[in-house]
């Protein structure tokens, strides 16, 4: 499987590499061997009450072994009750961070071999 890793972190830009290819994103959705645009739009996400399930819902078909989830740069993005208790129920791994930390988190777990899939904000 081809290194999924996020190269470059901007106000409203992310760059991600995958097996040394780079891809420009402002918000993503991202799994082993692959990555594209995260359009809010397509499940009617909003900051409050924020990520919902339907959001990464297409990562888990890949088999991840946990998810990140990103709160946006200053926090503001929200992820809803629903959202977490359905994680929960369905026993996946997740993490919640403000986007710097995510990456971070992303990238350090992904070099020590686990199958991670996320949603990142690049903005607020």
């Amino acid at each position: 499987m081809a290194e999924t890793l996020i190269t470059n972190l901007s106000w409203g830009s992310m760059e991600v590499s995958i097996a040394g290819k780079k891809q420009a994103f402002k918000d993503c959705k991202i799994w082993p061997g692959g990555a594209r645009e995260w359009h809010w739009d397509e499940t009617g996400t909003h900051h409050s009450p924020g990520i919902q399930f339907a959001d990464f819902e297409e990562i888990l078909a890949h088999d991840i072994d946990v998810l990140v989830l990103t709160r946006g740069t200053l926090g503001r993005l929200g992820v809803s009750a629903e959202t977490e208790k359905e994680l929960r129920k369905q026993g996946i791994s997740y993490h919640i961070e403000k986007t710097r930390k995510a990456v971070r988190l992303f990238n350090e777990l992904t070099k020590q071999g686990k199958r991670v899939g996320g949603v990142f904000h690049s903005t607020c």
